[in-house]
């Protein structure tokens, strides 16, 4: 069976670790590339939707980015133990009428031994704001390693 490290039980700096790559891919909008760390199985909520497998998955995926656009999303580790791990995070996106948004949220984690993600319990909520109150400047895909995180965001 493949595996995707870093692998539980989990450290802080572990964990971070696993949430930066999380982060890096999501922020890549390649629900190819993001499907590759979740079981086969992997069951989810997120606001009022219930994916279960990765095809399911794959496909609320596509869906959110099609009308996320200029999707850009900062994670950060809350806690962690054994083969969970808890994170909050904010994103910006726009609508295609050029309305802006700020998404927060928390997430639970829970692992395979292999690092798979079995389990992903998202709670979110989505903020209007000005395009004078975005905060997430980066070119499209990976967030730079300079830009400021969440906690230094005031956020």
């Amino acid at each position: 069976m493949a595996t995707k490290p870093p692998l539980p039980p989990f450290t802080p700096e572990t964990a971070a670790l696993k949430v930066r790559l999380a982060e890096d891919a999501w922020n890549s909008r390649d629900p190819d590339r993001v499907v590759g760390v979740y079981t086969d199985d992997t069951v989810w909520r997120n606001r009022a939707e219930f994916p279960v497998g990765r095809e399911q998955v794959h496909g609320f995926l596509v869906r959110k980015w099609a009308r996320e656009l200029d999707y850009r999303l900062i994670k950060e580790l809350w806690a962690c133990a054994g083969h969970r791990i808890a994170v909050r995070f904010a994103y910006e996106w726009r609508d295609d009428s050029g309305h802006w948004y700020r998404s927060y949220g928390n997430e639970n984690w829970e692992f395979t031994d292999e690092g798979l993600m079995r389990r992903r319990f998202a709670s979110i909520n989505d903020l209007p704001i000005a395009a004078s109150a975005r905060l997430f400047f980066w070119p499209l895909g990976r967030r730079p390693d300079d830009h400021p995180g969440l906690g230094e965001l005031g956020l």
